[in-house]
Order: structure tokens, then sequence, then C-alpha cells
């Protein structure tokens, strides 16, 4: 009897990584005008940023119902998990937790012995997924879900994510642009960076090119000092390569867990969007 452990698709985990884990991955949706894809299964993200540069309107993504958050839990619970945890996209970004903790509540009401915790990561992308790997972990090695849940809350309070965007356009029409609504007056002219450390959108600073926006992130790198679980994503950047190398003499590439962000995130964050996720050291 273990712990398992149910997110969504905002995580940007590899299906390899979440097969030797065992995770349950709750898809959200993306609509591009009036075709609706669920992540994943029905979008791949190549094929995802390929229609988002063909598309004149942004594309909407949507929450999995209650149902679908209810469904998992319960095939966790019927495989003989003790208890579920739930780990989710930031609230502040997205009405994910809130489906899956209606499905909690419900599910409580058909079987009230069920034990089923639903945390906010207060991330999202690899700063969500990393998080969710060391839950996973720790349930397979038999920590308690009040064990699991305090050490999510632990790295939630210090995941730190930063993102250089191409654009902002994707960002202020998606109407996630939070406290960066400083940036919008000079959008064009500017690279822009973004703090989503507090699960919030944040500005961070503003660049005139993507180099100086590149460098930013490997300043702020350089500047933290040592971290646990670096992690770079990026919205199919043709300059991948380009920033590894930048960063290279300060960390070592080869232990870097390199993601492409996906629909659920990508979205809103644009094409050619360059991130880095981390913990700093307890």
């Amino acid at each position: 009897m273990t712990v398992r452990i149910v997110t969504d698709s905002a995580c940007d985990l590899r299906g390899e990584e979440v097969a030797h884990y065992g995770i349950e991955v709750v898809p959200l949706s993306i609509r591009f005008g009036d075709k609706e894809y669920i992540d994943r299964e029905e979008l791949a993200v190549s094929d995802f940023y390929r229609l988002l540069e063909g598309s004149d309107a942004l594309p909407e993504t949507a929450a999995p119902a209650p149902g679908k958050f209810d469904a998992a839990f319960r095939r966790q619970l019927d495989g003989g998990a003790s208890a579920v945890v739930c780990i989710n996209i930031s609230a502040a970004l997205s009405a994910t937790m809130q489906s899956a903790q209606t499905a909690a509540d419900n599910l409580k009401t058909d079987l009230p012995d069920a034990e089923i915790h639903v945390v906010d990561s207060r991330s999202i992308t690899a700063g969500l997924g990393s998080i969710v790997i060391a839950a996973a972990q720790m349930g397979e090695d038999g920590a308690t879900a009040e064990e699991i849940v305090a050490a999510v809350e632990g790295l939630s309070d210090r995941t730190q994510l930063y993102g250089a965007l191409d654009t902002l356009d994707n960002l202020k029409k998606g109407g996630r642009i939070g406290g960066a609504q400083a940036l919008l007056g000079s959008m064009l002219s500017i690279k822009p960076i973004i703090d989503i450390s507090s699960g919030e959108v944040e500005e961070a600073g503003k660049q005139r090119t993507r180099k100086k926006a590149l460098g930013w992130l490997r300043d702020k790198l350089a500047e933290v000092g040592p971290v646990e679980n670096l992690a770079v994503m990026h919205g199919d950047a043709p300059d991948l390569d380009i920033f590894l190398e930048m960063i290279s003499g300060i960390v070592d590439v080869d232990q870097i867990r390199i993601e492409k962000i996906g629909p659920v995130v990508g979205t809103h964050g644009g094409p050619r969007v360059m991130g880095i996720a981390f913990q700093t050291p307890a």
C-alpha cells in the first residue's frame, strides 16, 4: 500500500518519467477556434507550436472537469493506493486545482474513508514537474501522505521560476499578465523577463535584445548560487543550445533537465520562451 501521485498536464513531464514513477496526469484541453484538443493525448507538443505559429487568434486553455480528477483518484484507490496526493499548477493561474479539490470533496461523499490531499504547487511547467517527481519518489520510499504534503509545501516555498519571453502578446491576450502589467507600455520594444516564483506572474526585468534576456537568466542563476533540480524549459526555442552554452560555466549542463514547454503554459508564454526552474537549498 503506497501513496500515489496525481497531477495535471501543466507539469510538462515526459511520458517515460510519468510511467517510471507511476504518476497519473490529468490533461487540460486546448482550443484553437472551434477545434478542441486534449493536451498530450490529441495534441503533441511539436504540433502545438506549429498550430500556434499559424494561428491568428490565441488558443484557449481549459481546466479539466472535476469528473476527470474523480476518475483519476478512483483509479489510484482501486489500484491499491493507501492515499492520493494531487499536486497542481498554481491556483493563481488556473482553475485546475479548484476542479481537483471539488472532485476530492465529492469523492468523500461516496468514499468517506478515502484519503485525498490536493496541494497547490504555486508553480508551472518544470517547476511543478520537479515537485511532482520528488513526491512520487517519496511515495515509492514509503512516506506517508502527510509527509509528502509537508515536503511538497516546502519545495513550493523554495521553487523559483523565471522566463524570458520573446513576446508579451500571448500573456496579455490570455489575461495572465498579473503583476507584470507595467511591462505592457513598452511591450513591442523589449524582451520581458517574468518571475513566477510566487505562483503569480510578476515583472522581473526587461531587456532590449534576446541575447541580453538570456544573459539575464544566466546572471540570475549565477547570483542565486548552488541550486537543486535545475531545469531549462523552452517553447520550441531555436537558440536552446546557445543558452546552454551560456550557462555551462555556472552549472554542469549534463545534469540539467531540459523540457519543452507544453501547450498549457506555451499558450500564454508564447513561442520561443526560455525559462529556468530550480529549488534553492533547504
